[in-house]
């Protein structure tokens, strides 16, 4: 998906004064910062309030259950990038944004009573930690890799969406077929997102308007999220063998 706002006669940040873009990803990362603990109260809240019962009772336990969570985190990934490529209000922005953060709490809930269920609480609140602590190394380490070197990786946008076809499909595969999509899809899911989070910070850097930071925070977020989905996966992949 192209975030081209310089060609549809926007100034972009990278065009913008010096003291002007570093105040728009000053926003930008302040704003993903405020929007990943506005999610950490919310899941803390719905773990403490819903029990296990009542969130698989309304998902059900067949696998197509597990289809919707997988299918969710990509629609809500898709979503956000369409609200990013477009010029909507500010406050449309907000509403977007809130919205995002209640629906990936949501999301998450049955992962992490799964692995309650499966672990028990205490090492399901060690395993929370540590794909959280992972997860912020990654999109870190990436984000700066992006922020430091000023590198333009827009050629990744086409294997992105490949890859995430490629993703669609074999999961509407393991549902018709009833094949297991074990660790090594997590895996694949982290490189393919390591990608995404790459072109994104590349793309908010060099072709976003500087007060469209709501927009970027968002799609950040969506990614940053998604990633600590498949860690924890990946995680609790190992725990299980224990």
């Amino acid at each position: 998906m192209s975030y081209g706002y310089e060609s549809e006669g926007f100034e972009v940040a990278a065009q913008a004064a010096t003291a002007e873009r570093a105040t728009f990803m000053r926003r930008t990362y302040a704003l993903l910062a405020g929007s990943l603990l506005a999610l950490v109260a919310m899941e803390t809240f719905l773990l403490q309030t819903l029990t296990p019962n009542q969130v698989f009772g309304f998902l059900g336990r067949s696998p197509f259950g597990m289809l919707g969570i997988f299918l969710g985190f990509m629609a809500i990934s898709w979503v956000a990038q369409s609200i990013a490529s477009q010029r909507v209000s500010q406050s449309l922005q907000y509403l977007g944004l809130g919205l995002f953060i209640s629906m990936e709490a949501l999301l998450l809930l049955p992962l992490f009573f799964y692995a309650e269920m499966t672990l028990g609480r205490e090492r399901m609140l060690g395993l929370t930690q540590s794909a959280g602590i992972l997860s912020l190394c990654v999109f870190g380490g990436l984000s700066a890799a992006v922020i430091t070197t000023g590198t333009d990786y827009s050629f990744l946008r086409t294997a992105i969406t490949m890859g995430s076809f490629l993703a669609l499909g074999l999961i509407l595969c393991s549902i018709l077929f009833n094949l297991s999509l074990g660790v090594w899809f997590s895996f694949a899911m982290v490189g393919l997102l390591s990608a995404c989070i790459l072109y994104q910070t590349s793309e908010v850097m060099n072709r976003f308007p500087s007060d469209m930071y709501v927009a970027a925070a968002l799609m950040l977020f969506s990614s940053a999220v998604t990633l600590f989905f498949y860690i924890f996966r990946i995680l609790m992949s190992f725990q299980s063998r224990d």
